[in-house]
């Protein structure tokens, strides 16, 4: 697997220093605005007509004072009067406009953003969410996209905006007096300066906001879906657990008072400078009146000054949000980052440029392992897909270290086996051995280091991954429900399938009395998880799930190991037509299940250390001997598989 892949999920396991704001990221937000160059174009010309419009009114005042009025020209006064009511109306309508076309355009940029990264993730191999946290995945996805929308939708328009205002604002101050003007703007830049420091600060903290949200997520869906509940329950730890959320909800609440409080004893400085400024215009352009020789008029008339405040009191609320939106844009761009270090993940499983698609009608179903080995790679993930083959998080972290000193360590090598179409081949062997990674590899979930892995011949990296899928189908031990009705759950596998075929599906999989006997039959929702349901009903709705499916190459994951006797017997019924004419690759602890296999392989340290059917094997005496001598010791197993999947695949 490639590491880049894999390293981030490391890094949210082990709490990894956040990294560096990463260079581009303005350029690649600005393309997502791209395929709205036109309603953008729009908006720019509303905001600078709105802008122009701005500057009309503060200009009349002084028209209205120092000429209609002080002219008695009750015309003039009239005009200026009827101009001034006009201007708002219009402006308000085409501010109507341009808040409807910015809302537009946010939201398309935020759907295709959500649109990118789901469908990225979806596309990532299996080893990335076996190293990472759901909850951390989810708080990409919902809480950082989200996080950046008011800046998306509001804040770039609200920036060319108050840019507009201002310097239209500034020109029009300019004309009427230059000398108030530099006055009015003489601190402008030492704010501009510290502003951007805050921004900084605040940039900082947003990442630390948002990886404390994104660990708040991960406990939530942990502690409080059904499993995790459960769990708590019958251990007692609803105390530590409620002690856990307190811990990570206060340190969530300190981020967000500092990331509030940072830089507004700063924007109170900013506030009271523009409040007391008039002050200020007001004694200068006294001055100037005052000096002024009587009979002369003055360069600030009384008309200029009340024109140059209201101008003034304009551009103090647009300056104040450039320089606040600077702390937001930084903050946000924090968690643009993060959203494009998802981004930036490679796909490292994916169709090569030559893969073809295979019809399934066409597929034999020959499925061959040509000296396959494989090994997971320094980024192994510790999570309980890794363990599944027996290993803690220490023997992990240990292979880790020894492996960057001595060299890959295989799960698995020199693999070597071919199961005819329509054979049934078991994988047996303690656990850690190595089978899962076996069947993961068959389904591609991972690409072999070495070797190849083939499919009538064909290497499965030159099939389509769609085409791969229609193939073949799984039925793994602790099986999947959405929480949806019993009808979702089974057209997940075909979307296209008739309420006939579901009734046949379920049939096959011995499920479908118990469904009828459900409130709402086929619309009952089956809980979190499934958990509605028990273990066999589950393990046969999945069963009759890959019914549906219909797939030439069957993948079974010890379907029945956690199950009691009854429901073992009701699943080894159920897979007895979904193995019929299929090629199974079957992995087994209970020996039971696999007696009448064309072929046993007995897994070993990642090695296949023994081959042969049940009877070929016990009177060898290695291994598979000793397996089944330790599950069942008055030889009669025969007996206890008497209406068992072994039958029907002999």
């Amino acid at each position: 697997m490639g590491r880049g892949g894999h390293g981030i999920g490391r890094g949210f396991l082990m709490d990894k220093p956040e990294r560096k704001a990463r260079p581009g990221t303005l350029r690649r937000i600005a393309a997502y605005f791209k395929p709205y160059r036109l309603q953008i174009t729009v908006v720019l010309v509303l905001i600078l007509t709105i802008a122009l419009l701005g500057i009309i009114n503060p200009l009349l005042i002084k028209l209205i004072i120092d000429d209609a009025i002080r002219g008695r020209n009750l015309g003039k006064l009239t005009l200026y009067v009827v101009i001034m009511i006009v201007v708002p109306i219009v402006t308000g309508l085409l501010g109507v406009g341009q808040t409807y076309l910015n809302t537009l355009i946010g939201q398309r940029v935020m759907r295709d953003l959500r649109n990118n990264l789901y469908t990225h993730l979806q596309a990532m191999p299996l080893q990335f969410f076996t190293a990472t946290r759901t909850g951390e995945i989810q708080s990409r996805l919902s809480n950082d996209v989200n996080g950046v929308q008011d800046v998306i939708t509001n804040t770039a328009t609200s920036v060319v905006a108050n840019i507009t205002t201002v310097a239209s604002t500034v020109i029009a101050m300019f004309i009427l007096s230059w000398q108030l003007t530099v006055l009015s703007l003489a601190l402008l830049p030492v704010f501009m300066f510290i502003t951007y420091r805050v921004g900084n600060i605040r940039r900082e903290l947003s990442k630390q906001t948002q990886s404390s949200m994104a660990d708040m997520s991960a406990l939530v869906e942990e502690t409080l879906s059904v499993s995790g509940i459960l769990l708590t329950k019958v251990f007692g730890r609803q105390e530590r657990s409620a002690q856990r959320f307190r811990t990570e909800n206060q340190r969530l609440a300190d981020l967000e008072l500092r990331q509030q409080m940072v830089g507004r004893w700063f924007f109170m400085l900013i506030g009271t400078f523009f409040s007391i400024v008039p002050a200020f215009v007001y004694y200068l352009a006294g001055r100037i009146i005052l000096s002024t020789p009587p009979g002369r008029i003055p360069a600030v008339t009384v008309g200029t000054i009340v024109a140059f405040t209201t101008l003034q009191s304009r551009i103090f609320f647009p300056i104040g949000q450039l320089l606040n939106v600077q702390v937001q844009i930084q903050g946000a761009l924090a968690l643009f980052d993060r959203i494009f270090e998802y981004l930036d993940l490679p796909i490292s499983i994916q169709n090569a440029p030559h893969a073809r698609t295979i019809a399934k009608e066409a597929v034999r179903g020959e499925v061959s392992f040509n000296d396959v080995s494989f090994t997971y790679g320094v980024e192994r993930p510790i999570d309980e897909a890794a363990m599944a083959e027996g290993m803690s998080p220490a023997d992990l972290l240990a292979e880790e270290r020894l492996e960057e000193e001595t060299g890959p360590i295989w799960a698995l090598r020199d693999i070597s086996f071919t199961a005819e179409p329509g054979q049934l081949v078991a994988l047996v062997g303690h656990s850690g051995a190595g089978k899962t990674t076996i069947s993961y590899l068959a389904a591609r979930l991972y690409d072999v280091t070495e070797g190849h892995v083939c499919i009538d011949g064909t290497d499965v990296r030159d099939i389509r991954l769609e085409s791969l899928a229609d193939i073949l189908g799984m039925v793994t031990q602790e099986t999947y429900l959405f929480h949806s009705t019993i009808r979702e759950n089974l057209l997940f596998a075909r979307p296209d399938a008739s309420d006939e075929d579901l009734m046949h599906a379920t049939v096959a999989a011995n499920i479908y009395d118990r469904i009828m006997q459900l409130p709402e039959g086929f619309d009952t929702v089956v809980g979190e998880r499934g958990y509605r349901l028990s273990g066999g009903e589950k393990q046969r709705l999945a069963i009759a799930r890959v019914v549906l499916k219909d797939p030439r190459i069957l993948i079974l994951d010890e379907a029945t190991s956690s199950l009691d006797t009854h429901s073992e017997r009701l699943i080894q019924a159920a897979l007895r037509p979904l193995m019929q004419g299929r090629t199974t690759l079957a992995i087994a602890h209970r020996l039971s299940t696999i007696l009448a296999a064309d072929q046993i392989l007995v897994v070993e340290g990642g090695h296949i250390v023994e081959r042969g059917t049940h009877q070929e094997l016990l009177r060898r005496g290695g291994t598979y001997a000793s397996l089944y001598h330790e599950q069942f010791s008055d030889g009669r197993v025969e007996a206890q598989c008497a209406d068992g999947v072994v039958e029907a695949a002999s």
